[in-house]
């Protein structure tokens, strides 16, 4: 994995250049937000990316990625630790939220994590899809197209809708999605799956409404 760090402290950039190259990952630094997008390429596997920064904010950064369809993994390095914080993260298209100060040891396990998930995309190499009218989920090549448009959607938008849509005949709480797709992230919470399901829901615009709700659930 090649990871991109941006964050303007350059103490803390090269605490964690230092221990993500004894991982064995494949590291650079940006120092701000603005140097980040000159620097970020496809080549990148993850983002770390602080928000709290001179000029643009790391919030900004990860809109405007979005905004240009680039479906990177981001995990947010952030003092801010409310909830509505941590929801403003998801809601323009983070992966995970890290909250300063933060153990090396933690971010190392969640870009292990993040790592592990990417690996999973190119497991099987036989056609998988799920199917409805003009909507189609590749669940091979992480994909949803839209009447022939490809949507581009962040990793955990994309297995929260693969999830529904292998399971069509059941109905899911809020915290079986969390079990399901954050596993062992017990700082999520119900609201956050509802930033996701929002998103989701905007991108497929009339096919939105194939994501439906039962009071409470």
């Amino acid at each position: 994995m090649k990871i991109l760090i941006v964050e303007d402290d350059r103490d803390i950039c090269e605490i964690l250049e230092f221990n993500l190259l004894n991982e064995g990952f494949e590291v650079e630094c940006a120092y701000s937000a603005e140097e980040g997008l000159e620097k970020l390429t496809p080549n990148h596997s993850l983002i770390l990316l602080d928000v709290m920064m001179g000029g643009m904010s790391g919030y900004k950064m990860a809109e405007t990625i979005r905004n240009e369809n680039t479906t990177t993994p981001i995990i947010f390095l952030t003092a801010k630790d409310t909830e509505n914080d941590m929801l403003t993260g998801f809601s323009v298209g983070g992966d995970d939220y890290i909250s300063k100060p933060f153990s090396i040891k933690e971010v190392i396990a969640r870009v292990k994590a993040v790592g592990k998930r990417l690996g999973n995309a190119v497991e099987n190499p036989e056609s998988n899809e799920t199917v409805f009218a003009d909507l189609r989920i590749s669940h091979n090549l992480k994909e949803l197209t839209l009447a022939e448009e490809k949507i581009a959607l962040t990793k955990t938008e994309f297995e929260i809708l693969a999830l529904l849509a292998e399971n069509p005949d059941r109905v899911f709480s809020r915290e079986k999605i969390i079990e399901n797709i954050w596993e062992e992230d017990t700082y999520i919470t119900e609201r956050t799956v509802d930033v996701h399901i929002t998103r989701l829901r905007k991108k497929m615009g009339d096919y939105g409404q194939v994501i439906t709700n039962r009071s409470g659930y």
